[in-house]
């Protein structure tokens, strides 16, 4: 689980984050919606450090040196060390290594960062290769030479390959089409319950928070403006998250027929 309490993010003078505070849960898709400009982006990247923040606290769960709770201010090196070892990332762009084959993209976090034989090694990768269903022939193969779907495959099994407590996900569904966009989506799902991660997804697909938006955090203007699954989304008294979110037609009558 991971908690954000009271955060305030600024670049220079500018209030990017106002008192946001979310819960983010162990085996649910967690989601994190909004327009363009809302700070959704600023706060997964706060989140995972790539930003400083001026106020609130960033509470995630350590099993180094044992269990704990703990804020990412009050943590010493080892266990900023550990818990970077814990997180796995999805880029928006897949972001493998062009002169790598699919096989050693998935490798690479396990020679830089495991103690693993060369033997235990390949096993992992291909293990986690295999769960996101990619097939055999495709493993020597480069990026360029398989499909933006098949990318994110590769994407999601080098993820997972240090098995991570926690899983970002930013835009995973970019320039996908939409069925495509719906497989992704249900991998991300299964492979979050099946191995209890504590997944946080930045999108603004509308379909993607349909499908698998277990636990929604919708930003406007830097703050909070609600919180819930995507069964309660169409039930939320929210003027906000309706303009947002039932927009188009036929998400009007989606939520229509649901009410």
């Amino acid at each position: 689980m991971i908690q954000v309490i009271d955060l305030v993010k600024k670049f220079d003078q500018t209030v990017v984050l106002r008192h946001v505070s979310a819960d983010f849960h162990d085996g649910k898709v967690n989601m994190i919606i909004g327009h363009s400009g809302s700070g959704k982006t600023v706060l997964m990247k706060t989140m995972i450090g790539l930003h400083t923040f001026e106020e609130g606290k960033i509470i995630y769960d350590l099993t180094y040196p044992h269990p704990t709770r703990k804020d990412v201010n009050d943590m010493n090196e080892n266990e900023i060390q550990m818990l970077h070892r814990e997180v796995g990332m999805l880029f928006q762009g897949s972001a493998l290594f062009d002169s790598m084959t699919v096989l050693e993209n998935v490798l690479f976090p396990l020679e830089m960062f495991s103690q693993m034989s060369k033997e235990e090694r390949t096993e992992r990768a291909m293990f986690c290769l295999r769960r996101v269903n990619m097939p055999e022939h495709a493993l020597s193969l480069m990026p360029a030479k398989i499909s933006g779907g098949m990318q994110k495959r590769v994407a999601i099994a080098r993820a997972i390959v240090l098995q991570p407590k926690y899983l970002f996900c930013d835009e995973p569904n970019s320039g996908l089409d939409p069925k495509t966009s719906l497989v992704i989506d249900q991998l991300i799902h299964e492979i979050t319950e099946e191995y209890q991660i504590c997944t946080i997804v930045n999108s603004h697909d509308m379909n993607s928070i349909m499908e698998i938006g277990d636990n929604i955090i919708f930003l406007k203007n830097g703050e909070k403006k609600w919180q819930g699954s995507n069964k309660e989304i169409f039930h939320a008294d929210n003027e906000d998250l309706d303009d947002f979110v039932f927009a188009s037609n036929l998400f009007k009558k989606v939520k229509a027929t649901n009410q």
